[in-house]
């Protein structure tokens, strides 16, 4: 989801109350890994990069490596179909790597050669009851 910063949330004193930003003490709070960007910024998902970090943290202080469904973006935490879901695609038998290779699964702009990695699924449609 891409939005666009309209105010200066840093300064403005419309946001004192309920920004932490302008006040030395509540600024400790702030997640030091997500950036409060200031007015005229175009803002785009992140993919919770915060949690992928605490995530390898928590692996290599185990002394393991990164198992699926260790890590969840927020929007997908949120997501009450599991619509959403994040994983290694390197590793096959990952949940994500399995939906990646499903028939249903496409990129955005794949026709022009854009390769992100991000997989969307087609939806689900019945079309044998259209053609009764």
């Amino acid at each position: 989801m891409r939005r666009f910063n309209w105010f200066n949330y840093v300064t403005n004193d419309k946001f004192a109350m309920v920004n932490p930003s302008q006040d030395e003490t509540l600024r400790m709070v702030l997640n030091p890994d997500v950036t409060v960007r200031t007015r005229g910024v175009m803002e785009k998902c992140s993919m919770c990069q915060q949690r992928i970090q605490a995530g390898k943290t928590e692996a290599k202080r185990n002394g393991t490596t990164v198992l699926d469904g260790m890590i969840l973006t927020a929007c997908a935490e949120a997501c009450p179909t599991n619509a959403i879901v994040f994983g290694d695609l390197n590793d096959a038998t990952s949940k994500n790597a399995q939906r990646a290779g499903n028939v249903r699964s496409y990129h955005a702009l794949e026709e022009i050669g854009i390769q992100p990695n991000i997989y969307y699924m087609t939806k689900v449609r019945n079309i044998e009851a259209n053609e009764a």
